[in-house]
């Protein structure tokens, strides 16, 4: 596996927070200094994403999921932890409880999905063509508008826009070959056999507005997951960005309770 590269502050039992797919760990800025009272807050890069180094050729979701594995072995004393991912995060956690139950105490899976039907696996395809032959700026303001509301894009009172224009900063910087890998290993995920063997508690939250992974997928995911918890926020597809008090206000009543 690649040196993931991390940020850890805090005290108290571990949380690791895993980032959606164009995005790195400045991602959790809000929700990790809400946790960071009660928690030892871990957040990482995926490999090809943010400061850590990208691998050669393809991989899949499941290597995501050793990749997290073997971080929790190296930076929290092998766990369990609790494991929180968003989008392409959420799915990390999916596979990483199937494939490593004694390393996760919990999991929280937002804005994700389990697997993509023929249309959705198309419009990966469709973006992994766009980004090998216009780049990633071809992509980005489309990103964005998926990523996040309306109104929090427009907003310029609260900081929303400047956070918009700082997570499409983040986006188009991303190397192309590492994003459209990641691309892959998320338009083949197959995650439904794998989560009806999860046995630790999971919370599944959807955004309301999320036309990225929308409703619908994480209910799906919730009714694999046995005994799985689904809540939801009021938020397009990066709602711990856009409502990060909210998310933490739920993720936390999760964790204090498992």
């Amino acid at each position: 596996m690649p040196a993931l590269h991390f940020v850890q502050q805090g005290q108290g039992p571990v949380v690791v927070l895993s980032h959606a797919l164009g995005c790195d760990l400045q991602m959790w800025d809000g929700v990790a200094a809400a946790l960071q009272n009660r928690y030892t807050v871990l957040r990482y890069d995926h490999r090809g994403h943010g400061r850590s180094p990208a691998t050669e050729g393809a991989y899949q979701m499941d290597d995501l999921a050793d990749d997290a594995a073997a971080f929790i072995r190296l930076h929290a004393a092998g766990g369990p932890v609790h494991f929180v991912g968003l989008s392409m995060g959420g799915m990390t956690a999916q596979a990483l409880a199937a494939r490593h139950p004694a390393l996760v105490r919990s999991i929280t899976v937002a804005n994700s999905a389990s697997r993509y039907d023929d249309a959705g696996q198309a419009g990966w395809q469709t973006r992994i063509s766009t980004v090998l032959g216009q780049g990633m700026e071809a992509i980005a303001d489309g990103a964005m508008q998926r990523w996040f509301t309306p109104e929090f894009r427009a907003d310029n009172v609260h900081g929303g826009s400047a956070t918009v224009a700082a997570m499409r900063a983040v986006l188009v910087a991303t190397a192309a070959a590492p994003y459209v890998a990641a691309c892959a290993a998320v338009a083949a995920i197959d995650l439904d056999a794998g989560n009806r063997t999860i046995a630790c508690p999971a919370l599944v939250l959807a955004g309301s507005r999320d036309e990225a992974t929308p409703p619908a997928l994480s209910q799906t995911i919730a009714d694999t997951i046995p005994d799985a918890q689904l809540a939801s926020i009021d938020a397009a597809h990066l709602s711990a960005v856009e409502r990060p008090d909210e998310f933490t206000r739920i993720v936390g009543a999760f964790l204090d309770a498992h």
